[in-house]
């Protein structure tokens, strides 16, 4: 237990803050799930309904990752390298369905 009001707050102030930052990477995750899945699916069918899906799972993952970096919740170089996992499997999704 705390022994001071400062550190009890600290230790109230840490526990909001872990908290906020389980949501966000929670959030993070899911939504990096969801945008793989969506290029998977595109990937097997490539239907121009099943792109706009993946445009905007893409959409949303980038957005909430730009927010957990701006945050804090995030490094930057993590939430680029995550950003850049998202692009590299569209890209490679996209170039075989061209194919």
């Amino acid at each position: 237990m705390a022994n001071s009001k400062s550190a009890l707050k600290r230790a109230k102030i840490a526990e909001r803050n872990r908290l906020r930052n389980k949501s966000y990477k929670s959030a993070v995750r899911t939504l990096m799930k969801k945008c793989f899945t969506s290029v998977d699916a595109y990937l097997s069918e490539p239907t121009p309904d099943l792109e706009k899906e993946v445009a905007i799972r893409m959409s949303e993952a980038y957005s909430k990752i730009d927010k957990a970096v701006k945050r804090g919740v995030l490094h930057p170089n993590n939430g680029a390298r995550k950003k850049s996992q998202l692009a590299r499997r569209l890209k490679t999704a996209t170039s075989q369905a061209s194919a």
